[in-house]
């Protein structure tokens, strides 16, 4: 079936989304920052004003942490289209990979180290989650 006709012209719709003001994915940078704090990983910021506002940061060390969204940004090993409207979420997951990839691109031009940690797997193995996060400042430490 393919998706349905959105009632508001694209103008309208482009207006609509603007006016919702993003919340972060909260309870995912939560849990990130819960597993820092058992691990006694200290030392980062979060909201940096860097390009794509970083989740977590270790100013220091250069290393920007982003916590993404399995369905937002795509998880190729969980994200399904949705039924309705698929070829908006189709295009719209498209655009978010693309943009995530462009943000890493200018960090890593800049300096930066670059770390992408996806929802689901922070979840199942925080622990792993954090390791890697240590690993990476350590490295940028030395």
């Amino acid at each position: 079936m393919a998706g349905m006709a959105d009632v508001f012209s694209r103008a309208k719709r482009s207006e609509i989304m603007r006016s919702i003001k993003p919340r972060g994915n909260r309870s995912t940078e939560l849990r990130m920052l819960a597993a820092f704090r058992a691990a006694r990983v200290w030392g980062w910021r979060r909201h940096s004003h860097l390009p794509g506002r970083p989740d977590f940061t270790f100013h220091p060390q250069r290393v920007a942490i982003f916590v993404d969204g399995d369905f937002w940004h795509g998880n190729p090993r969980s994200f399904k289209v949705p039924l309705t409207n698929s070829t908006f979420w189709r295009e719209k997951i498209r655009y978010n990979r693309a943009k995530d990839r462009r943000v890493a691109r200018v960090l890593r031009a800049r300096g930066w180290t670059v770390i992408r940690i996806w929802e689901s797997t922070l979840r199942k193995r925080p622990d792993w989650c954090v390791a890697r996060v240590v690993r990476a400042i350590t490295k940028a430490g030395l």
